[in-house]
Parts: C-alpha cells; structure tokens; sequence
C-alpha cells in the first residue's frame, strides 16, 4: 500500500512537470504512451532506490511499470474520450482571429465542417469583410465524397473589427476558445487582439492556416499544425504565487482583527453623518477581466446606478460629508476593501480594479491597457505609490502596472506595501 501512495506520489510530480496535466489541442493518451512510460520507469526506480528491501524485487518491476502505464494510459484514454463526446454534443463558443481574413475563414470553416472538435465559430476579428471559405472539394473517389445527411454550409459569421466588438463578442456568446490563424510571427493588431482575449479569460490556440510547422507543434486541427498559445507567461513560479497568496491572507486577516476598532468608529461616523448603508458595494474588473464586488465605505450617495457605474470622480463633490471627506483623504474607506482581499476576490498590491464601464472605454482607446488584468486586482499598487491615482493620467496608470506585472517579485508587493502605509500618514487620498 505504501509503495503504491510513493510511486503514485512520484508519477504526479513527474508528470505534472512534464505538461502532461496540460494537454495539447486534441490530445491522445496512445501519443502520450512513451512519456508515462518513461516516468512509469522513474516512479519504480525511486521507490526501489529508497525503500532497499522493502521494495519489489527487480526482475518484478518490469511488470510493475508495465501494469501501471497500462492503467495510466487506459484512464487518460477514457478521460479523453469523455471530453470529446460532450464537447462534440455542446461545443463550446469559439472566435477565429487572424490578420489574414482569408487563412481566419479557412479555418472557420474547418472548425464547422469537424465537429468532433467542440468548437462552434461565432464570429471572425479581422480587419475586412469576409465570408467563410467553402470547405475543399474531396479528392475524385473519396468515400466522403458522399455529402452527409443534413450537412449544412458553413454560416456567414459576424466581423469583430474593433476591441469593443470582440469584447462584447466575448460575452453575448461566453466564449472559452479563440483560435488564432496565422504564423508564429503575428502583427500588431493581431497581438492587440490575442492580449484583449488572454484578459478575458479564453484559451488561445494558433492555427498555421497554411500549413507550415514552425517548431514543433503538439497538434493538428484537421491537418493544420496547432499550439497552445501563452501570450502571457505564468508570473513568477507557482510557489511564489503561492507566497503572494498566503501573504495576501495573512495580512489581510491580521488587519481586519487590529483594525477592527477603526473600523467600526467609521462605520459609525458615516451613520451618523449620512444615514443608513455604511457599505458602498461596486462592480468591478479583477482577474481575466472577471467582475466581482468591491466593497467600501460609502462616502457619497449617488443619484442613481447610472451615475455610480459611469461618475468617474466625486473628489470635489458638495455633496459628500465632512465625514466622508476625511475618510476619503485618509483612505480609510477603502478599508472594507481587506475582506475582499481574505476572499480572494483582490491581492493587496496590484493594478486598481476599475468599473466596467471605464474599462470598455480604456480598452479601446489605450494599447495595452486589458494587459492589466493579467495580475488580480490590488487595494494599492506601483501606480499608487507613485501619485497616480484620483483624477490623473490613465496610460500612464496602464504603464506602471504593466511593469509591475512584468518585473514583479514578492519583495517588491512588500516595498509597495511600505510604502502605501508611509503615505497614509500623509492624508494623500483622493
């Protein structure tokens, strides 16, 4: 039994760095055959090296790694046969996007011509007009030659020219897949277009739409060389984003039970200055473009949910209270903001979350400014420490927290951190 948990502990190490828990685009367990048996073998070695006589004995281990890639292989075979039987039954909503409309149609065409894929094309970002290409004739004499029972052609899909397109796209359809047609050189527009996606959320795959293999690819849709595509690399290790995370927790909860006092007196304050509803709760943008709710003291009552979603600032409102006025250059109305922290929903250093509103606008008139959304939302940030925030400059809000999420260590969200808790002293709010 214990040489069972060892060598099932071993094999879940090593095929977890191996990728293998990350397939490629439509993955096959007999493909992947030599990789477990080659981590099969490692596996028993190990246990063999460490448990000394404990372990099997050596002429049995060719049978041991034997019966366990069987079994490994016959699992991830049935686990991929599942996913392929309910994707063929409800695929998933899936953009095309390519510089070259004609190789983006190509592909939108396959993709509806092979269902056993489970990727239903909803719409085309490209920068012209165009019509799906009608699937190639088959060869003289190709048993499929034989046109299907209900076979349809492929429908005419929407142009996506613009961001705010493909992002609406993104959501009237829920889109999961964005399938990139092109080489593995792509133009600026195209390279806008994949970040804005990676923001939203969705996988990526590139699609050589001619045919050309540059490197090794771990897949082909029907014929066409395809990978897994990472516009944006993992930020820092898993560990170190494990740290952020248990940093973020810990502070988090710490700050709650010590300011518990604090919180409560302006709690009170806004009671009495402003009524009932202590809590201000917004809609925001975190993680991949996913919105959640921000949560703060409320320091002034909007008119209406169009006036709070679309206001961009009350600094100098009459309306606000003297009360609401203090907390706001103190910034402690963005305390509440630390359960959204314990709950995940935020880190305590990171890019600002903004409204949903703000971030359709920025999107489209700023470069780059959906890249933010690659790190979780922070209650401070690199922008923040430098004087950026309140009523200034949003590109150059975009450009600090890019670089933080460029060149970012768990060292520099404790500088940070320091440093937004100097600058509390200062009454710098906005």
């Amino acid at each position: 039994m214990a040489a069972g948990g060892v060598v099932g502990g071993c094999l879940l190490v090593a095929q977890h760095r191996a990728g293998l828990y990350r397939p490629g685009f439509a993955p096959a367990a007999f493909l992947e055959l030599p990789g477990l048996a080659s981590r099969a073998v490692l596996a028993w070695g190990v246990l063999a090296v460490v448990a000394g006589r404990g372990a099997p004995a050596w002429t049995a281990l060719p049978a041991a790694v034997a019966v366990t890639v069987a079994v490994a292989c016959v699992l991830r075979a049935a686990v991929y046969g599942t996913r392929r039987r309910m994707a063929r039954r409800r695929p998933s909503s899936t953009l095309v996007v390519g510089a070259d409309a004609v190789s983006a149609a190509r592909i939108a065409a396959v993709l509806h011509a092979r269902p056993e894929y489970g990727m239903r094309p909803v719409g085309l970002a490209a920068p012209a007009p165009v019509r799906p290409a009608p699937p190639e004739p088959p060869a003289r004499g190709d048993p499929q030659a034989v046109a299907r029972p209900g076979h349809m052609p492929p429908p005419v899909l929407p142009l996506l020219p613009s961001p705010g397109d493909v992002t609406r796209a993104v959501i009237q359809n829920a889109v999961r897949h964005a399938v990139v047609a092109g080489p593995a050189a792509l133009d600026a527009r195209t390279t806008a277009t994949v970040g804005l996606l990676a923001a939203q959320g969705c996988r990526l795959w590139q699609v050589d739409g001619e045919g050309r293999r540059e490197g090794g690819a771990a897949g082909h849709l029907w014929g066409h060389p395809c990978r897994r595509l990472d516009p944006y690399p993992p930020i820092g290790g898993r560990a170190a984003r494990g740290g952020k995370r248990a940093l973020d927790a810990a502070v988090a909860a710490t700050a709650l039970l010590c300011l518990a006092p604090v919180l409560a007196a302006c709690a009170l304050a806004m009671r009495l200055a402003d009524g009932p509803g202590v809590i201000f709760r917004q809609e925001r943008i975190g993680l991949h473009g996913r919105p959640f709710t921000l949560l703060k003291f409320r320091t002034l009552r909007p008119a209406d949910e169009h006036e709070s979603a679309t206001l961009w600032s009350v600094a100098h409102d009459e309306r606000m209270s003297r009360a609401g006025r203090l907390l706001r250059r103190t910034s402690l109305d963005e305390l509440p903001q630390l359960w959204n922290v314990l709950r995940g929903d935020m880190s305590l250093v990171g890019p600002r979350p903004e409204r949903p509103y703000f971030v359709s606008q920025f999107s489209q008139s700023l470069p780059g400014y959906a890249d933010r959304h690659r790190m979780p939302a922070g209650i401070t940030g690199l922008a923040q420490v430098h004087g950026l925030r309140g009523n200034t400059s949003i590109a150059d809000r975009a450009r600090f927290d890019n670089h933080y999420i460029d060149s970012w260590t768990l060292w520099q969200d404790v500088s940070i951190m320091l440093r937004t808790a100097a600058t509390l002293f200062r009454c710098g709010g906005s």
